[in-house]
């Protein structure tokens, strides 16, 4: 009889107030602002006075936000023929996040907005608007092969069934905690709570399979008045019982939970701690249990790989694992820049696959195309809907918007693999 093997294996999340976490959603609320006007413009005809009508599809943007005490900068490269008001849209998140009072150390309506916002380099727009295959007379007759990826890179995707939404349990479970702080902060339930806050969920493995939840971490930023044993009761009451409750995972007798453990958190947000687009990017994917290429998402428009490609490998991960072909599945793709097709796509089951995992990758190239313009087309990208994912997480949330959470090439791929 073997010994079975045993970890603890631990993720985190942040809520919106995260100062990380306000420049994601600010970049990516620029973004969707502006191709919501492309849209806009090109469905009225306008044609720009060079001659360029409008057309989304020649939209590039990569925002990137910066916060301190009292400061917003948003910087990065954009090509579009609209105009939006970039301080307005910048104020209106702050707010909507519930930074709107002098006293919370960071305030909407009179934090300075600083816009650096510069054109794309054509050096780099030429090789998506025109692909390496185009150029070189390899295109096929086909128009996905017309477009180039914006980036060289690797992009991993991530799916096993420990949850419902095929996502690691201990990320999963960080999240939903992180939103439940968000939402008795908003409902009024605990009013003395301010937008930052962090969770942490460590879960118990067994012969790698969840057993048990054993550590539980939640911080969060609150009023100066607050009794600090009142606030841990409450969170345990408002915020950890729903969650679990609501999840269906019962807490070990003995789990250690820390609640603000180191008292006070009264100084947060920008004011406590500067903030950057793109640093939370094991946040935003699977907590750290799956591999990560290093892209961050936010603020990047469709053409972006890093971003686009991402959301397609958890795409093909999750439909592997749905059509039961395995209990976990990773998906890496990767691409040189200016080039239509994949340079690589890697498909690893960790011995836990149906099939043989070549079998497997064999039937992801035959069911799966992850060329960049491809991808765009079958996850209907070209949307604004972006702001939604830069809090809680870019995957395991089955909301209308997110396409690449769906399991709609199950039936495609089992029968690729002969089943």
């Amino acid at each position: 009889m073997t010994e079975s093997s045993t970890y603890l294996f631990t993720s985190e999340s942040v809520t919106e107030g995260h100062p990380d976490k306000i420049c994601d959603q600010v970049s990516d609320a620029i973004l969707d602002a502006i191709l919501e006007k492309e849209i806009e413009l090109a469905e009225a005809g306008y044609v720009a006075p060079n001659g360029q009508p409008a057309d989304p599809r020649l939209f590039r943007c990569a925002c990137e936000t910066l916060t301190s005490t009292g400061l917003v900068v948003v910087t990065g490269e954009i090509r579009t023929q609209a105009y939006v008001d970039v301080p307005e849209i910048v104020r209106s998140v702050i707010d909507d996040i519930g930074y709107n009072r002098a006293k919370y150390g960071f305030d909407a309506s009179t934090c300075g907005v600083l816009n650096a916002i510069h054109e794309q380099s054509p050096d780099i727009a030429q090789g998506v608007d025109e692909s390496y295959e185009a150029q070189h007379g390899q295109a096929a007759d086909d128009l996905y092969d017309l477009t180039g990826a914006g980036d060289q890179g690797m992009m991993f995707g991530y799916a096993c069934n420990e949850t419902s939404t095929l996502m690691p349990l201990p990320i999963y479970l960080a999240h939903r905690l992180a939103e439940q702080l968000t939402a008795v902060r908003k409902d009024g339930t605990l009013d003395y709570l301010r937008p930052d806050g962090k969770t942490q969920v460590s879960v118990r493995y067994i012969d790698n399979r969840p057993a048990r939840v054993e550590k539980v971490v939640v911080s969060t930023q609150h009023a100066d008045t607050v009794d600090i044993e009142a606030l841990r009761a409450d969170v345990v009451e408002h915020v950890i019982k729903p969650v679990f409750a609501r999840e269906g995972v019962e807490l070990s007798a003995d789990a250690q939970i820390h609640i603000n453990p180191t008292g006070r958190f009264v100084v947060g947000g920008p004011m406590g701690d500067a903030g950057l687009t793109g640093r939370k990017i094991i946040v935003d994917t699977y907590g750290g249990m799956g591999r990560h290429g290093g892209g961050a998402f936010s603020g990047k428009d469709c053409t972006k790989v890093d971003r686009s490609a991402a959301y397609a490998a958890r795409w093909v991960a999750k439909n592997v694992v749905a059509a039961g072909l395995a209990e976990r599945c990773e998906v890496q793709v990767a691409y040189a820049i200016g080039v239509a097709h994949p340079v690589s796509v890697m498909v690893d089951t960790f011995g836990t696959g149906a099939l043989p995992a070549a079998d497997i990758e064999r039937a992801v190239n035959e069911v799966f195309d992850l060329r960049p313009a491809a991808i765009i087309d079958q996850l209907d990208l070209r949307r604004p809907i972006y702001r939604k994912t830069a809090a809680y997480g870019h995957f395991g949330r089955e909301l209308p918007e997110f396409t690449w959470e769906r399991t709609d090439r199950v039936d495609e791929l089992r029968a690729a693999c002969g089943l």
